[in-house]
């Protein structure tokens, strides 16, 4: 299996993200405890980061908080949420992530939901 660092390949660190958003480090802090992101540590240093595609027009992509909160629900880990948000799927075709960005967020909880049962 594909390591998440790879599967996902650009990330940020939380004061990138900070900078990127025009956020104090604090409010990116409150995006993760509300669940509007999830962050993982990666690379040697173990820093808390989170996918830069997470990140539109420098913005948090609006459908990823209610899609994070679904899959939340059915168990998942953070690492876990990126990783289905970032791997390949042949049936949608492409990547979760992908399909949101695109606007199909609906076809993409429907999945998440799917996953509890």
């Amino acid at each position: 299996m594909e390591t998440l660092e790879n599967l996902v390949g650009e990330w940020l660190a939380l004061p990138d993200v900070a900078e990127a958003l025009d956020l104090s480090i604090t409010k990116v802090h409150g995006l993760l405890n509300e669940r509007a992101l999830v962050a993982v540590r990666i690379g040697e240093r173990g820093i808390r980061s989170i996918p830069a595609e997470f990140l539109v027009n420098d913005a948090v992509l609006d459908s990823l908080k209610g899609t994070i909160a679904v899959l939340g629900d059915s168990g998942f880990s953070d690492e876990e949420i990126i990783r289905w948000l970032f791997t390949e799927d042949e049936s949608l075709p492409g990547r979760p992530i992908d399909a949101l960005k695109g606007g199909r967020k609906t076809e993409i909880r429907r999945r998440a939901q799917a996953l509890a049962w």
